[in-house]
């Protein structure tokens, strides 16, 4: 499940705008989502082979040259479905637990 919710979250930060590795792990751990490098390099290639992710090099005046990603249309489309399949899974799982919060009718 995690591994779902990762994908999802690390394609929501690369939506609308392209991004570096870098950027990607500080987004994901001002969310308290700790991810290592050794973690998001595999997921971006896997997402880059599936055609969800392209990328561009840019050259850098403080080192190697950087990978920066960029969604393709049909990662914006994978994006969509995992977001309205979570966004379903919250809302199931809020009626569960508001359910439990409150007074069964038959039980008053």
């Amino acid at each position: 499940m995690r591994k779902g919710v990762l994908e999802m979250c690390i394609l929501s930060v690369i939506s609308g705008k392209e991004v570096y590795t870098s950027d990607i792990l500080k987004t994901l751990k001002k969310a308290d989502l700790v991810v290592v490098e050794g973690t998001i390099y595999p997921l971006l290639s896997r997402l880059k082979n599936d055609g969800q992710l392209s990328y561009r090099w840019e050259e850098s005046l403080s080192g190697p040259p950087r990978k920066y990603y960029q969604l393709t249309e049909a990662g914006q489309e994978l994006l969509d479905e995992l977001s309205k399949n979570w966004f379903g899974l919250l809302a199931s799982v809020n009626q569960i637990m508001n359910k439990k919060n409150t007074p069964d009718e038959n039980n008053c």
